[in-house]
């Protein structure tokens, strides 16, 4: 098969696959869409499968965003900046977004923050406090956590 064809498949084939891919882990509308694009689909054949998925609830970008967030903040530990980036790039609206914040709870999000500020603070040698104070912070930022949130376990630890 060269690398630009399509995979032929029945309109029945192609439903029962993308159901299984639905199935397997929760997806949103964006991912469905990408997946489709390997099959051979005219247009209203990808909107009636996209219908049924909803309809079925096969497809829920509402189970989907909360399932995102609580896997990437309790398994990977980013913050909620990351996170919001993470589900815009995927097309998620910044309604539901917000929304479905709340599956982080507040207490875990400074607990995980301050225990990964003390863990990369201590790791890092030959530094004076400040300098490993401004690097932590750095580092807490680029895992998607708010600069006044790091500063506010910043300061309980001084």
């Amino acid at each position: 098969m060269m690398p630009g064809d399509k995979k032929l498949f029945s309109f029945s084939e192609i439903k029962q696959k993308l159901v299984n891919y639905c199935v397997y882990q929760d997806r949103c509308h964006s991912e469905v869409e990408q997946k489709m694009r390997e099959f051979v689909l005219i247009p209203e054949a990808r909107e009636e499968i996209l219908l049924y998925l909803m309809q079925e609830n096969y497809l829920n970008e509402e189970r989907f965003t909360r399932s995102y967030i609580r896997g990437k903040f309790y398994i990977k530990h980013w913050g909620r900046q990351k996170i919001t980036s993470g589900l815009k790039l995927k097309g998620i609206t910044e309604k539901l977004i917000r929304q479905c914040m709340d599956e982080i709870h507040p207490e875990d999000y400074y607990a995980q923050l301050a225990k990964m500020y003390e863990a990369y603070y201590f790791q890092l040698r030959g530094m004076k406090d400040y300098q490993k104070g401004v690097k932590t912070t750095r580092h807490l930022m680029s895992k998607g956590y708010e600069y006044e949130a790091i500063l506010a376990v910043r300061e309980t630890r001084e």
